[in-house]
C-alpha cells in the first residue's frame, strides 16, 4: 500500500470513528457536516433498534430517539438487536410494563453476555413482569397475566 493510500485509509477510519463511535474529529473535515452526518446515523440506529425492540421504544414515547442517540453516541453499533438489548439492560431499573416484559422474554429465550452474539437457549425458566416464561427448544410458554393487566 502506498503512503497516499495508507494516509487515505487512516483518514477514512478516523472519519468513521468520529461519525459512529464518538471518536475525535479528524483534521481536514468540516466539523459541522461530520456532526450532522453522525446525528443522522444515530437517528437511523434508533429507528433500527426500535424495530427490534418495539415495546422498549414505545415506552420512551417521543423521547426515544433522543434518549437512544445520547446513549449510542459513544458506542459503536453492534447491530440493532444488540444495541437495543444493551440499552435496555443499562436502563433496566427504568423499564416498566411491556418494555420490562420484552427484555425479560428476550433474556429467557437467548443467552447474551453483552459481548458475544446472542445464542438461543435450549431450556430456561424466568420470571417476567406479571408471570413467568418457560422455554423448551423452540417453544415459548408464558404463564400469568401481562404487565398491564
Amino acid at each position: 500500500m502506498s503512503g497516499f493510500d495508507a494516509g487515505l485509509a487512516a483518514a477514512q477510519e478516523a472519519l468513521v470513528r468520529a461519525m459512529t463511535a464518538g471518536g475525535p474529529m479528524p483534521e481536514g473535515f468540516d466539523a459541522g457536516a461530520v456532526r450532522a452526518a453522525a446525528h443522522g446515523i444515530l437517528l437511523k440506529r434508533a429507528g433500527e433498534a426500535a424495530r427490534a425492540w418495539p415495546a422498549l421504544a414505545e415506552s420512551y414515547g417521543t423521547s426515544w430517539k433522543a434518549a437512544f442517540a445520547a446513549w449510542a453516541a459513544e458506542r459503536p453499533t453492534r447491530g440493532s438487536l444488540r444495541d437495543g438489548w444493551d440499552f435496555a439492560r443499562e436502563n433496566r431499573d427504568r423499564l416498566a410494563g411491556d418494555a420490562a416484559r420484552e427484555l425479560a422474554l428476550a433474556e429467557a429465550r437467548w443467552s447474551y453476555d453483552g459481548q458475544d452474539p446472542p445464542r438461543p437457549r435450549r431450556a430456561a425458566a424466568r420470571r417476567v413482569p406479571g408471570g413467568a416464561v418457560v422455554v423448551l427448544g423452540r417453544r415459548v410458554r408464558v404463564f400469568g397475566r401481562g404487565p398491564s393487566g
